[in-house]
């Protein structure tokens, strides 16, 4: 009998000048990521955990389309799905544009093809310069 790998990762959202600002869980059951599949698995959660309830506020990487960044996230100006595919593609045009950076293990991700190492300990710093907009 195979055991299947999983592995919960700590993910942080910092400003530039390090203050955290969002940290959420997330469970990863591949031994190895790429920078973009990290992003990709990072997006889904936060747009899936959002629509599942269609709340007043969104708290993630990529601010959706029809809402205003308030302290800690972004008010929706009305209660609708966010596409997911819209957020991911606007979150990997933000890595390539500089728009922020992954730090795993002291490490800077350059591209979205770097490999990430998965285990329980591993922590993930998304560092965001700009205000990011997406759908």
């Amino acid at each position: 009998m195979e055991i299947e790998f999983m592995a919960q990762i700590k993910i942080k959202d910092e400003t530039g000048i390090g203050k955290m600002v969002n940290e959420l869980n997330l469970l990863i059951n591949a031994e190895m990521l790429t920078a973009e599949e990290l992003i990709c698995r990072r997006i889904h959660f936060e747009v899936e955990k959002y629509n599942a309830h269609k709340g007043e506020y969104f708290n993630g990487l990529i601010q959706p389309t029809d809402s205003e960044k308030i302290l800690n996230g972004y008010k929706m100006k009305e209660k609708k799905a966010i596409d997911p595919e819209l957020q991911v593609k606007k979150a990997l045009e933000a890595f390539n544009s500089n728009g922020f950076f992954i730090i795993t293990n002291n490490r800077q991700l350059e591209n979205l093809e770097e490999h990430i190492l998965v285990d329980d300990n591993l922590e993930i710093s998304f560092i965001k310069l700009v205000q990011l907009v997406g759908g």
